[in-house]
């Protein structure tokens, strides 16, 4: 058995999202200033680094991520690879290992891009039909190795509507760069923000 913790370390300077906040840590009370312990005071927004969307992040009156059930964050799921393909849709998932699993992880070439300092423009995305289908399979949680599930040019946001309105939550930011592909268990635990709109997550994964 191997855990892999396929989750962004938040530090300053870190890949954020255009627009949003940059994460900070500053201390508050420190050792060398002699102050008997270290605090540290965190700037950073609820999606930042590895995230996971809860509904009321696109959708009015959507649940939030308190009320998340943890059997749609804990369990059997799979990393599909999906490298060397631009934008994941219908016909690329039908012809993909997909087939019962409700947690599902994509590996793609995202996970040389998060590695860079700048955004890149050009990550791989989910279509709406891609995701649609995702909806008729039941998946729960779905999850991408860069900031976004949508093409970044598309304001409007539909993959996360039509996944979101479906009561499926979606991680982003997720580290694939080690993990192996195939079956695994998938552990995610978001921060338990009260009426949270998302959250920042530890994500590991557990195989064989």
């Amino acid at each position: 058995m191997a855990i892999f913790d396929v989750s962004l370390t938040l530090k300053k300077g870190m890949l954020s999202f255009p627009g949003d906040p940059a994460f900070s840590i500053e201390p508050v009370f420190s050792r060398e200033q002699g102050k008997e312990f270290n605090l540290s005071l965190l700037s950073l927004t609820t999606h930042t680094g590895t995230h996971v969307d809860a509904p009321a992040h696109y959708i009015d009156g959507g649940r939030t991520i308190d009320s998340m059930a943890l059997n749609m964050m804990i369990g059997p799921g799979v990393v599909l690879d999906m490298r060397g393909i631009g934008a994941i849709n219908r016909r690329v998932l039908e012809e993909s290992a997909l087939t019962d699993e409700t947690l599902v992880f994509f590996k793609t070439d995202n996970s040389l891009k998060l590695r860079e300092r700048a955004f890149n423009n050009n990550y791989t995305h989910i279509t709406d039909d891609g995701a649609r289908l995702l909806i008729e399979r039941g998946v729960k949680l779905v999850g991408v190795d860069y900031l976004s599930v949508d093409r970044n040019d598309d304001e409007d946001a539909p993959v996360h509507h039509l996944l979101l309105s479906s009561g499926a939550f979606i991680v982003e930011g997720l580290d694939l760069f080690d993990a192996p592909v195939g079956p695994c268990r998938i552990y995610c635990l978001p921060l338990r923000i009260e009426g949270g709109d998302g959250a920042p997550a530890r994500v590991l994964i557990e195989t064989n």
